[in-house]
């Protein structure tokens, strides 16, 4: 890929198929990632009905398409990384970066920055998985700079290259701050000098709000690829190269079509109700854009969002 790259980043109960197809529309980022998956899951007799959830679906528009695992086991990441590539996944990344504290309890995700020992053993386990089966596939790594500290940083980052992942996602945040604060691009410029002799590439993660903004940060500190995440919440539209301001009518035509496939996936599976974080994605910048999302909150499913688009377009079209 022309460097730098962008990805669209990994997050829980968002990143799934229904919104990927639809940033894949919107914009599409040069690489797609779905949200963590427990490899104790994917290794349990359960395992079907989990590669079946919308999170594991896969279409044509969403390639390539990263599947990330979370956990503590190395075997199990063995199996997993086996399993991923077996059904068609484009490569495997390793959670080491999410603070949440169930995650942590586990010894998994921001956990293993104080255990590199058995984080470089999943690494392994990971990549032998990975390329053990008839279609191989790449190994990546997203973590934070540290745990407690950034001055952790060096020395966890050192450790993870000796495993030579193809890439280490940096989040410019340690495990501490969450997501709170402000994301410390002076390290991940640093990670990106201590990868400079292998051929690990680093992506940098944490508060990019533009591609523009991905741009600057890329040329500042040499990275490979940059990663937005939160960000998407806001403007489904963030990774596209025209320079147009997208229209009220265009936003409602994803929206309902973006309802509609959250209905299709779910059906079911998941409460309509789950479909609300998005609502702001799509109204809001616009005089009574408020009012009317306080109605869509009420929606109980893809019918009704069509309902109050419908009198939108009525006051605005």
């Amino acid at each position: 890929m022309k460097k730098p790259f962008f990805a669209l980043a990994p997050m829980l109960d968002i990143t799934d198929s229904p919104f990927r197809q639809i940033v894949s529309e919107c914009g599409k980022p040069d690489v797609f990632y779905t949200w963590f998956i427990s490899v104790d899951g994917l290794c349990s007799p359960g395992k079907d009905n989990i590669l079946f959830q919308p999170n594991l679906k896969i279409t044509r528009k969403e390639r390539p398409v990263i599947a990330q695992l979370f956990g503590k086991d190395p075997e199990k990441f063995y199996k997993s990384a086996k399993i991923l590539s077996q059904v068609g996944f484009d490569g495997v990344d390793i959670n080491m970066g999410c603070s949440d504290k169930d995650v942590l309890k586990q010894g998994a995700g921001a956990e293993l920055i104080k255990n590199p020992k058995l984080a470089r053993e999943i690494i392994k386990a990971a990549k032998k998985g990975a390329e053990s089966a008839s279609r191989r596939i790449p190994v990546s790594v997203k973590t934070r700079i540290g745990y407690y500290k950034s001055d952790e940083m060096e020395e966890w980052i050192s450790e993870i290259l000796k495993e030579k992942p193809v890439a280490i996602c940096l989040h410019g945040r340690i495990a501490k701050q969450r997501y709170g604060g402000t994301s410390d691009w002076k390290k991940i410029a640093e990670a990106v000098k201590l990868a400079e002799e292998s051929r690990t590439l680093i992506i940098g993660n944490g508060d990019i709000k533009s591609l523009e903004e991905g741009m600057i940060k890329a040329n500042e500190t040499g990275v490979d690829g940059i990663m937005i995440g939160r960000e998407i919440l806001i403007n489904p539209w963030i990774f596209s190269k025209k320079k147009k301001e997208i229209s009220l009518r265009e936003k409602m035509k994803y929206f309902v079509k973006h309802a509609k496939l959250f209905e299709k996936y779910y059906k079911d599976k998941k409460d309509f109700g789950n479909f609300r974080k998005f609502i702001r994605a799509y109204v809001s910048g616009f005089d009574g854009s408020k009012e009317i999302r306080m109605k869509l909150m009420e929606a109980k499913n893809s019918k009704e969002i069509s309902r109050v688009i419908k009198n939108i377009k009525t006051i605005f079209f």
